[in-house]
């Protein structure tokens, strides 16, 4: 399975999710009389309606049964999305070291036509060297670690983080990092506030080799790479990094991705979606 057939997969979730929300709501079927026809809760059928879980055959006739959808090319249609929606992403096999919320925007971003990204903290996932990504995630799990044992001294042994978890993490953003060079690569326009610059990850060598790549990656066509400089005093994102996702499927809103401590919040929303436009346009 390539890459794009697995990232599409979610993007079908999504769609017919939508269909199923829309098909529902014109009837006037709340979420708890469609989730007792197929014997499932109402929040399965939110969960659904997101595409945030895989859809059973029998569970999609019984929605199309329900909402009297009974023309056979409508219904043969949707559920050969829902077949094509349960397809295994690729990165299915990373899952003892990706978290569930994260799934879903890998499917996302390998489906993006446009991505759009500020970052903060830290050089952006799929701008990141392999020895600057070890220093990342050796970190972040680091400081997990230490969390769950209350960081102090005698917790130390109990904040080493495993190797072997840091190189599966690490494998998994290089191979995330294929899509930019790949020959459906999607436009990339990230700007980097000046302190994930100035911010070391690594030694000296790291942050050398992480600046050269910058320069080199921003060459390419479909890359555009800014910095916002300190000099600039505040600007429209302070509201921290975010991600904004666009499609090529016109029935599929732009997403806003916005990553937390330990989980992540998708907006799809016009006014919301908007506003995080407006200060992109801005940065």
């Amino acid at each position: 399975m390539t890459a794009g057939e697995s990232s599409g997969s979610v993007v079908r979730r999504i769609l017919l999710g939508s269909q199923l929300r829309r098909l529902r709501e014109s009837r006037g079927i709340t979420r708890e009389a469609a989730g007792y026809s197929i014997r499932a809760s109402e929040s399965k059928i939110s969960r659904m309606e997101l595409g945030r879980v895989s859809f059973k055959s029998r569970d999609v006739e019984d929605l199309l049964t329900l909402y009297g959808v009974m023309d056979e090319a409508e219904r043969g249609a949707l559920l050969s999305l829902a077949k094509e929606a349960n397809l295994t992403g690729w990165w299915h096999s990373y899952s003892d070291v990706l978290p569930g919320w994260f799934q879903t925007y890998i499917g996302l971003e390998g489906a993006a036509s446009l991505i759009r990204v500020y970052e903060v903290q830290f050089i952006n996932g799929l701008l990141q060297t392999e020895a600057y990504a070890h220093a990342v995630v050796e970190r972040g799990m680091k400081a997990a670690a230490a969390g769950k044992t209350g960081g102090g001294r005698k917790s130390a042994r109990g904040n080493r983080v495993n190797q072997a978890d840091v190189d599966r993490r690490v494998a998994l953003r290089l191979e995330r990092q294929k899509l930019l060079v790949s020959e459906r690569a999607p436009k990339f326009a990230c700007v980097l506030d000046e302190a994930a610059l100035r911010r070391p990850y690594g030694d000296r060598e790291v942050m050398r080799g992480q600046i050269q790549h910058l320069i080199d990656i921003s060459e390419r066509p479909n890359v555009t790479l800014q910095v916002m400089p300190f000099t600039f005093g505040g600007h429209a994102g302070e509201s921290g990094a975010f991600t904004m996702l666009s499609f090529p499927e016109s029935d599929l809103s732009d997403v806003v991705y916005l990553e937390q401590l330990t989980g992540a919040l998708y907006l799809d929303k016009p006014e919301e979606v908007a506003q995080y436009e407006r200060v992109m346009a801005e940065l």
